[in-house]
This record gives structure tokens, sequence and C-alpha cells, in this order.
């Protein structure tokens, strides 16, 4: 079919990529145009219906950036609809079907507990997701080596699924006892559940998470289970909202272990999306982080209610193959996030000592810090940036959300100056150590406490408020250089476009590495690498871009937690490599190693294709402002502050504290003592200024 012409000043109809990220205050987009810099919008977030702000978004790119739905040819999207769903507890209603006696599996939970004096106890288990009148047995049973010794049961299958229904479930997790050896009693129960019942939804632990310990594949297939739901009805919504646009490319959707998926393939597994919306930021701090040849990074997302902080080491993100939701264990891959609650929104407040506390509560985006005029009475993080001069009340949020630094003054005053006894600005500045501090101890969890030294990575600002603390955070760890890319308040978004398809799968594979023989591990490795395959077929990828990795989890005999090891299956004498690297990995991560028995858990295969530079082109006024100043307050006192916007900035120069960098999309910091370059890429580096130390 022959493309209309443009309209007269329209962008040519060139491929165009566009990443969407949705944030609990406002819904990011970011547009890669082929010669021209990307076009950078930010939406309140309609919480009622998240997909109607992304399809807002899109009418206002062809209204403001001339650009033609038609000429989309990726759309990118992370969310946090599926945690979301967890925190609020607002999944769907789910049945679960177990092997007969082990339908209290769920409430059960594992031994470990991880407060056991506390006088009074509270649930470490999720049995809220399948409370004991929607769990059902049936009779089947495999032994540890995969045999079946009891038939399956399927009248008892059927009248469990009919038992179930009747109660008005939405969605069935199956968990069957050994079923990571051989699914065929999953898929099985799944054809009888979907024969009786076609409109519900099925999750099989032996798809969600094929591993030994029952009660973790069973917390992983009932999240599984109960997100199905929802985020197929948010997807769908969202599917046919850009239909209706004009959007004819396929909607992918970030996962989190930070590799995209088609919309279809992540309806299957949303277990794996839990961390949608902050691996993208990840994604795009690594992205961001090549492209100035830092490849060792610590990246910090300060948003409004929390921050995350996650490790890069050598370009790539740590992963782990399980993280917390909600308090509670979720065995899936993940970027290693420490996601902490102190933000722009955190509250300041008072403990019963007399002592300065912020966070982690916070005052969100409704009714927001004092200085939204929104309601809000709490003194925040934000109305402390506002009386420190940080922020700008009329330029943020690029002029979306004008701030009255009268009400600002006002919270910190009575909540917190005048019970301290402290003038507004000390108590400001109060605010700001103890956030930071706060922060610092985030950053510490991902690098000293698993072995990294700080001192050697390059500090990521990200968000809308990380470049505004990168420097003190910096000065306290030891870190010489801050890295803010041309656009930190909507990186995640951004670092959508720079995101790989990829689809992990693993699979149990437990032998003692002495017992583990090369052409087992090649065939366990040939059976994961045809799943994944067929997973990259649905992506319409080709497979001769297709990168593979192989990965073992492994742990000393007698361990309870494993290791991801890398594996070559290709190299010299693999399982002797592997054995030595455990080795490695385990004295880095727990300063110690020692020659006892080792066991291979797990294999995993990961297929990757794709991935690219994040867009950073910059557009330079062509007559800078006449520069600006402020008084700022810092450690060393008040000083008179330069005010660059960031539109201004070329290439080559170089910004000496006290600065103030502005952007529609955050604030950048540069206190007395650091200086910032503007680096060819557009991003800024920001260093101790000689003789300043960090």
């Amino acid at each position: 079919m022959t493309q209309p012409e443009p309209a007269p000043g329209a962008l040519p109809c060139a491929p165009i990529a566009a990443g969407v990220d949705i944030g609990g205050t406002f819904t990011d987009i970011v547009c890669d145009r082929p010669g021209a810099p990307p076009f950078i919008l930010k939406l309140p977030t309609t919480r009622e219906d998240p997909a109607r702000a992304v399809i807002e978004a899109v009418e206002r790119l062809e209204r403001e950036a001339e650009v033609t739905p038609g000429t989309i040819t990726r759309f990118l999207h992370g969310t946090t609809i599926a945690t979301n769903a967890i925190l609020e507890r607002k999944g769907a209603k789910i049945g679960l079907i177990t092997s007969a006696g082990f339908r209290d599996v769920l409430e059960i939970g594992a031994q470990l507990r991880p407060a056991l004096y506390r006088v009074i106890l509270e649930p470490v288990t999720p049995g809220f997701l399948a409370p004991g009148h929607l769990r059902r047995e049936v009779t089947e049973q495999r032994g540890a080596d995969g045999r079946v010794i009891v038939p399956l049961d399927e009248e008892g299958v059927a009248r469990a699924a009919d038992d179930l229904a009747a109660f008005g479930v939405a969605a069935i997790a199956v968990v069957f006892l050994f079923s990571f050896l051989d699914p065929a009693h999953e898929r099985r129960a799944r054809e009888i559940i979907l024969a009786r019942h076609p409109d519900l939804m099925v999750s099989l632990s032996s798809d969600v998470d094929r591993a030994f310990r029952e009660y973790e594949r069973t917390v992983a297939t009932a999240f599984d289970a109960t997100m199905k739901p929802v985020v197929d009805r948010y997807l769908g919504r969202l599917e046919d909202g850009l239909a209706a646009a004009g959007i004819g490319a396929p909607l992918m959707v970030m996962q989190s272990r930070g590799g995209l998926a088609g919309a279809t393939v992540a309806r299957r597994r949303p277990v794996r999306l839990f961390l949608s919306g902050p691996a993208a930021g990840v994604i795009g701090a690594a992205a961001v982080g090549r492209s100035a040849g830092e490849m060792d990074l610590i990246s910090i997302d300060v948003g409004g209610t929390s921050s995350d902080i996650a490790l890069i080491e050598g370009g790539e993100p740590v992963i782990r193959a399980e993280g917390t939701i909600a308090g509670f264990p979720v065995r899936a891959p993940m970027v290693d996030l420490n996601t902490i609650g102190a933000g722009g929104g955190s509250i300041a407040w008072i403990d019963e000592a007399g002592g300065l506390r912020v966070g982690p509560h916070s005052a969100g985006a409704e009714p927001g810090p004092a200085a939204y005029g929104r309601g809000g009475q709490e003194a925040t993080v934000t109305d402390a940036s506002i009386v420190l001069g940080y922020l700008d009340p009329r330029f943020f949020a690029g002029g979306l959300l004008p701030l009255d630094p009268g009400r600002a003054e006002a919270a910190i005053e009575q909540r917190i100056a005048r019970p301290l006894g402290l003038s507004v600005e000390e108590a400001a500045l109060g605010i700001h150590r103890v956030v930071n501090a706060a922060m610092v101890e985030g950053i510490r969890l991902v690098s000293i406490r698993r072995g990294f030294d700080p001192r050697r990575f390059t500090l990521v600002a990200l968000g809308g408020a990380g470049p505004i603390h990168a420097a003190a955070l910096a000065a306290e760890l030891g870190i010489g250089k801050i890295l803010v890319p041309r656009h930190p308040g909507v990186l995640s978004a951004a670092g959508l476009l720079a995101a790989p398809v990829e689809h992990e799968v693993s699979a149990a594979f437990h032998r003692p590495r002495v017992e583990a023989s090369q052409r087992e591990v090649r065939d366990a490795l040939a059976d994961l690498d045809r799943t994944a395959a067929a997973l990259m077929a649905l992506e319409k990828i080709d497979p001769a871009t297709v990168v593979i990795r192989y990965f073992a989890d492994m742990w000393y005999i007698g361990q309870s937690y494993s290791i991801a090891v890398p594996l070559d299956p290709d190299g010299a004498d693999p399982l002797a490599r592997l054995h030595a690297d455990f080795l490695a990995l385990h004295d880095r991560i727990y300063g110690h190693c020692m020659e006892a028995r080792v066991a291979i858990v797990n294999l995993r295969a990961v297929h990757r294709a794709g991935g690219s530079a994040i867009p950073q082109g910059n557009s330079v006024l062509a007559e800078a402002p006449a520069l600006a100043e402020r008084v700022a307050r810092f450690e060393s006192g008040a000083a008179m502050t330069a005010i660059h916007l960031r539109d201004a900035l070329a290439p080559g120069m170089l910004l000496a504290g006290a600065a103030i960098v502005e952007q529609a999309d955050t604030t950048t910091l540069i206190p007395p003592g650091w200086q910032a370059e503007v680096r060819a890429d557009a991003s800024l580096m920001l260093r101790p200024a000689m003789g300043a130390g960090t």
C-alpha cells in the first residue's frame, strides 16, 4: 500500500519507536524519531485506568510531534499493573489444585521466619491468594525421579474444577508434586479444566517455575494465576486502544529481568512482570553508561514514593533468580533492585524520642507534598528541596505542576522546625540529610554487602529527583563520578527503546557436580533452547540474530541458597570451569570458599535479540538565555547559585558548583566543590573539583 504524502512540515514517514512508562504520578513517553531529537512527554497518570493516559500520549504525539501513528513500528511499554495488583490485593479470585496431601503448602510456608521474636505475629505466607475453601486436592503421584507412581485421577480434576468454578474463581493454579521433572499430569489437568470451563485461566507450576521446593513453586504459580486475568484485561484494553489510534505495531512489554516480550507471551507468564517499570530504568542506565564508556555503574532512580537502586557490572545488570513482592518470596528472574521508601513525596516526621525521620510513608501523588496545593499538610522531601532553593516552583515538571513555596515552608515550620527548635532552612537541610542517609544505606546493600566496592563504580542518577541527591550520596560513599543522562526523569521510558527482546527458561537439574556429565548438561540445555526458541518465534525474531547465554544455579551440598554461575558448554572442560567460577563467586559474595561437595541445582538458558543505544539526541538553543541566579542552601552554607537551562548547554561546557541545571523532567544539583562537564552525547559527568576530594 502506498504511504500518504506527509503534511507540510511533518517528519517523513520513517520507522519510529515509542516507549511508554507508567509511574504513580506521571506517565512518560519517549519517541525516537530518525533524524530528529527524541520527543519527550509527561502526563498525569490516570490511576482509574492507566491505559487511558497511554492513549492520550499517542494522540499528543500526533498533534505536537507530527508523528503519524501508522509510522510507529515499535511500541514498548513498562507497567506497574502486576505489582499494584498484589500490593493493593486487587488480583483475581483464584483456586488452587494440588497433589493429595499438599493443599496447605501455601499456608504452611517455609521454615524461615523474618521476625522470630515479634510478640504480635502477622502472616508471612500469602494464604490470602487461595484461602482454604478455594483449595482442592486430586489423587496423583510421581516419584523423586519423575516416574508415575499413581496415575492422575481425571475425574477428580473435573470435580475440583467444577467446585472452584462454582465459587466464582477467574483462574486456577495447578501445582503437582515433582511436576518440574515431568509436566504431563499438570498439562492433562489443564486440558480437563479448559474443556469444562473455557472461560477460566490456568497457571501450571511446570510453566511458571520449573524447579524444586514446593512452597516457592506454589507461591509463584498462585501469584501468576491471580495476576493473569488482571494483566490480560489491561493489555487487551491497551491493544484495542492502540489499534483504534492507528498503531499497527505489536505491543511489547518489559519483563522483570530487563528484556522485552510480546503482549501475547507476557499474558502467559505475568509473574515475570513484577518489576516491569523499574527494570526499564536499570536497562536505560546501563545503555547510557555504555554510551559514555562507563561499564560499572550503580543506578539510583528517585521517584515520588521510593528509590530503586541497582548495580550494573560490565554493562549488564545483576539478575536475581528470586525476589520479594509485598514481603513474600517470588521465584521469578528479576533485576536485583533494592527499593526503599525514600522519594520526593516521603514524609518527614518526629518519632517518640524526638528524632527526625523521613519515610517510608509517602504523600504520593494525591494529595502529594504540601507544595502541590492538593490538600497535603505533611512536610516532604520535595517541600524541603523548594525551601533549600533547589527547585524552581514555576518550572517543576516543565511547568505542568506549579508549586506553592509558601505551603512548603509552612508545613516544614509547623511539623518539623518548631518542634525541634530549628529554623525552616535548618529543618529542610535535616530532612535531606536523613533521606540521603537512607539512600546511602540502600546503595551499600547492593554493593558492599554483595562484595562490590562502590568507589570503583559510577553513580547514574535518574528519576525526577535522582540528580538532586546524587552528589551528596557520592560524597558519602567516596564515588568520584556521577553520570546524569540527557533525560533522566524519563529514563525508564527511554530504557524501553534500548532493551532487547529476551526470554529465559529454566529447569531443575539436581546433581552433585562430580556426578553430572557433559552429555547430560548438553541434553538439558538443548531442551531449554527448544522452549526459548519457540517463545522467540512467537515474537517473529530471526533465529540468526539470537544470542544465547547459559547459567547454572549452584550451591555447596547442604546450603539453602544458590548462586547463578555463567556456563559455557562449548568451552574446554566446562564443568571444571563451572566449579572454579562458583568458588570465585562464593568468595566474592560471602568472603570465603572451600573445597567441599558442590551441586548443580538448576540450569538456565537466556535467548536475547536486539537492543540498541538509548536515544539521547540534543537540541541546543540557538540563543542561550541570560544566566540566572538564586540563593541555595548547602551543608557549607548559603551560596549564590548559577541556574542553567539544560537545553542551552553545548558539549564541552564545564559548569562549576554551586550550580543548578533545570529541565522539564528533572533538576540537577551541582554543590560547591563539584563540577559538571557536558559530554558529546549530551549527558553530564559530575566530578569533585580539583583538590576538593569526595
